[in-house]
């Protein structure tokens, strides 16, 4: 049996692509705000999720265990997946795409402690003083103004909340399940979830979470929903794969400049001067952690770590 070893690069590179996709999904959810209920942009999210990945799992013969223990994980996650998700649509109604997305970022911090406490992993005090470093930076760029919208200025922290906890059960289930299969089994599972509850709605004329079919103009921003959505965080399951959370936390900073670049091109909004300089200091902690773990990588043993065996690399 061959056992799994983590390889910290990849894992950074994998997350460095989802900090790309996933703002571009939240400019879209952002966008349907305008037209759609947050319970219909939340249904299609997860429904084309699962129409775009269960025929890869078919045609790519991806197994994936269908009971004990990677099945309750698995619909865990997917729960918290969800609740994650639905905050975020109804935060980015309220706020603009910038300060939504900087208020939820004291989720990689949250996500570093969580892994040293729950998981054991090691975090050591420069990678603590480089997430540190990077906060203080975000810190920089969060000008809420919670005098103009309210108590909703804090739904980012429950983002923040919720997907710390499924970062970690991801840890946990990634490294025993294939990604693709495990995203599909989950579009289908919130889909099962979502109907019910919003046929129920309707017959009880409960108003927001009744299904309601999108006009065909908006047809292709949902489905760029479920494409980014997907991909996105097909590439944080792949990077948890390959490296541990408290490495990978301080790498979720690069989210907020690719955010900052997309407010403006999409809504013309642009950071101020404070905020440009809590990017600089951001993009400089960022590169500090993939300079380390490039030195960490290099002179590290080949010892195998004591993780179960793992999947093939998903191509």
């Amino acid at each position: 049996m061959t056992e799994h070893k983590d390889h910290p690069m990849l894992g950074i590179a994998l997350m460095s692509g989802f900090c790309v996709v996933a703002p571009c999904a939240d400019a879209v959810v952002k966008i349907l705000g305008a037209e759609m209920t947050s319970a219909n942009i939340l249904l299609f999210r997860f429904a084309l999720q699962a129409v775009l990945l269960l025929p890869l799992v078919w045609l790519m013969r991806r197994p994936w265990p269908a009971r004990g223990r990677p099945l309750r994980l698995t619909f865990l996650r997917t729960l918290l997946h969800m609740a994650g998700v639905y905050f975020m649509i109804v935060s980015l109604r309220y706020l603009p795409l910038a300060d939504a997305i900087a208020i939820a970022f004291v989720m990689p911090f949250l996500t570093l402690l969580a892994g040293s406490f729950f998981l054991g992993e090691e975090i050591g005090p420069r990678r603590m003083a480089a997430v540190a470093v990077g906060f203080c930076g975000t810190l920089l760029v969060i000008q809420p103004s919670f005098v103009a919208v309210g108590w909703k200025a804090l739904l980012p922290l429950l983002v923040a909340v919720n997907f710390t906890a499924f970062s970690l059960v991801t840890r946990q289930v990634a490294r025993a399940t294939d990604p693709i299969a495990m995203q599909a089994v989950s579009g289908v599972m919130a889909t099962v979830i979502l109907v019910p509850l919003m046929l129920l709605a309707d017959a009880l004329s409960l108003p927001g979470m009744a299904y309601d079919t999108p006009p065909l103009h908006l047809w292709g921003l949902v489905l760029l929903t479920g494409l980014f959505g997907s991909f996105g965080h097909l590439l944080m399951t792949w990077s948890l794969r390959f490296a541990p959370a408290a490495t990978l936390a301080p790498m979720q900073y690069l989210e907020l400049p690719m955010t900052a670049v997309i407010g403006w091109l999409v809504f013309r909004e642009f950071p101020d001067g404070l905020a440009l300089l809590g990017i600089g200091i951001i993009i400089a902690a960022g590169l500090y952690i993939i300079l380390r773990e490039r030195s960490i990588a290099r002179s590290a043993p080949e010892a195998p770590l004591p993780h179960p065996p793992a999947p093939p690399p998903v191509p």
